[in-house]
């Protein structure tokens, strides 16, 4: 009688083990079919992304799905709404922002990059030759706005209220000695308004994709020392510490890309350190 129970236990314990093995078996083999479907903006984000997929992320065990945006709200509301497991196309002032106006808990992750913000002009060479009147566009959005004023405030074209920092808009600038006219239009199309403004404050992804070079091109062009905008990997609040955002986060921060960085965009686009 004690035979048979110590028998039944045995199969008991082989069966429990055996689906056990079964069961992680499958957990392995779904985590390894898993694809990481990032968003992000065309250049230089994707591009970035693809130099990791065909270059790095195999070797590590990681599939890559790089989804392509030309805007700046639809990579974080796919991610809020689980469309997108990340995303790489912002930095932290703008997450920051974005999560306050419209509810979202999205966490900054990694940074990767910097892509300093520059002024540009199709119809002057250089900042002191900006007309009285001109008219300068600048981003729309609350905090390359505030950037966008910043870079010229900098450059002693206005003068911002003291204290507001970055978070400056169009009120808070309380001197205007060449009444220069802002022309707040969404950061995707500011490098079209070119031939039809005097200058125009864009953000280096944009600069890039429309052919521009911010490193010799930019009239003026700003300090990346102590710079809080580096672009980086974000993720849905929760996920920070998911095995294959890890992964991602050190491919993106790996020396190969970092090298990468520096000889495709020639000081248009830094890596972080």
């Amino acid at each position: 009688m004690k035979f048979r129970y110590i028998a039944g236990a045995v199969a008991l314990a082989l069966s429990l083990a055996a689906c056990g093995s079964s069961q992680s078996a499958t957990q392995a083999a779904e985590s390894a079919d898993t694809v990481l479907k990032v968003g992000a903006s065309p250049v230089p984000h994707a591009e970035i992304l693809n130099f990791v997929k065909q270059n790095l992320a195999p070797a590590a065990g990681l599939k890559l799905e790089v989804v392509e945006f030309t805007d700046y709200v639809q990579p974080n509301v796919q991610l809020d709404e689980g469309q997108l497991s990340a995303n790489f196309f912002q930095h932290k002032p703008y997450l920051d922002d974005f999560n306050a106006s419209k509810g979202t808990k999205l966490a900054f992750v990694t940074p990767v990059h910097l892509e300093p913000l520059g002024l540009y002009s199709k119809k002057i060479t250089s900042v002191s030759a900006l007309a009285a009147g001109a008219t300068v566009a600048v981003p729309n959005d609350a905090t390359n706005l505030g950037r966008a004023l910043k870079l010229l405030a900098d450059n002693g074209l206005v003068k911002l209220k003291d204290g507001v920092g970055t978070a400056a808009t169009e009120r808070d600038v309380v001197d205007n000695p060449k009444k220069l006219q802002f022309k707040p239009l969404e950061a995707a199309q500011l490098p079209r308004s070119l031939e039809d403004v005097d200058a125009a404050v864009i953000n280096g992804n944009y600069a890039i994709e429309a052919g521009l070079k911010p490193a010799s091109q930019a009239l003026v062009l700003e300090k990346t020392e102590g710079n809080p905008y580096v672009n980086g990997l974000v993720v849905k609040a929760g996920h920070e510490k998911d095995a294959n955002i890890v992964t991602l986060g050190k491919l993106l921060q790996d020396q190969k890309v970092k090298d990468f960085i520096k000889q495709k965009y020639e000081g248009s686009v830094i890596p972080a350190e």
